[in-house]
């Protein structure tokens, strides 16, 4: 497990990805260093960061958790998939025994997290995570550390709709099937058609098609 972070910027932005400040949140400056135990200077600064980043948007004089239009959802999940596909077919091609048992064991682990959709969140992200740095291609990673980053800016996980873990996990197992046989074009196709369903799901979310479990 990864240590948690220490500095201003990484930890607010991982109390986006978590969900303890969730889209239209107000951040307040001096909230924020009461809360993690460090001065305002560098509070301001991963502030002023993350406003460049698109994380967070100016209301007034305060700083909101931005949060992303159905346009900019869609256009997300469009660059999302083919860069993921991208990493699932280089990870194919390149990825060591090691990396893939890894792989393997995450699916096999993250089955006792079915119906902790938080938790299983997590998990998820690991996983991805560890797909992306078995492409050993350090550029497509930075690319996808920035999609990822944009993920955070979604208020809830499609993995909380009623049954998706389930899919989730079988999905995740045909992408590492993919990735241990060296089938480059199978991996990445099984991983694209992984984020379209997570799409679906979580379009039928917002519209209340489908059920929460949070």
């Amino acid at each position: 497990m990864k240590p948690p972070p220490t500095d201003a910027y990484s930890l607010i932005l991982e109390a986006i990805d978590v969900g303890i400040f969730k889209p239209g949140d107000r951040l307040v400056e001096s909230d924020l260093a009461e809360r993690f135990g460090v001065s305002r200077t560098p509070i301001r600064e991963a502030l002023q960061r993350l406003e460049t980043q698109s994380m967070l948007t100016r209301d007034g004089r305060s700083l909101i958790v931005s949060s992303l239009d159905y346009n900019q959802l869609a256009e997300l999940y469009v660059v999302r998939a083919e860069l993921e596909g991208l990493a699932a077919e280089l990870a194919a091609r390149h990825a060591t025994p090691e990396e893939v048992r890894v792989l393997r064991d995450m699916v096999e682990d993250d089955r006792a997290l079915l119906g902790k959709p938080v938790e299983l969140a997590r998990a998820n992200r690991r996983f991805h995570k560890q797909i992306h740095l078995a492409s050993h291609n350090r550029f497509l990673v930075q690319q996808l550390d920035l999609v990822h980053r944009s993920m955070a800016l979604l208020a809830t996980t499609s993995l909380a709709a009623v049954g998706r873990d389930e899919d989730a996990l079988r999905e995740h197992d045909a992408i590492v099937a993919g990735i241990e046989a060296h089938d480059s074009a199978g991996a990445a196709q099984a991983l694209r058609d992984h984020i379209s369903k997570a799409f679906v799901t979580r379009l039928k979310l917002d519209s209340g098609e489908v059920k929460s479990t949070v």
